[in-house]
């Protein structure tokens, strides 16, 4: 194999790893809604209302905290659902909260 074709094909498999790489990332974001019933939704104290928190259960909370503002939504702040470092593959509400919120910097 020469030098020429041996860096074009480094440059296509490059090339492909990231075409995939990028495919892999968006379709992380696109799954089904993750129910509040799911058995992590109820061990994180998941709801898709961030109105709806038990205060006595979660006294930290408040309704200022959602999910569009959280550290680990995967969408934009004014999305109605977006994905979460917590459910892979599933989508939270925007205005949903759960016990792992954590306030998005900037």
């Amino acid at each position: 194999m020469s030098t020429a074709s041996r860096r074009h094909f480094f440059i296509q498999v490059i090339a492909i790893g990231a075409t995939v790489g990028t495919i892999d990332v968006r379709a992380q974001g696109a799954g089904p809604k993750v129910s509040e019933s799911d058995p992590q939704a109820v061990a994180l104290g998941y709801k898709d209302d961030t109105t709806k928190v038990d205060a006595k259960k979660y006294p930290k909370h408040t309704p200022e905290q959602r999910c569009s503002n959280c550290q680990l939504y995967q969408g934009k702040a004014t999305d109605p659902t977006g994905g979460c470092a917590l459910f892979p593959g599933k989508q939270v509400a925007g205005p949903g909260w759960c016990s792992a919120w954590n306030k998005k910097a900037g």
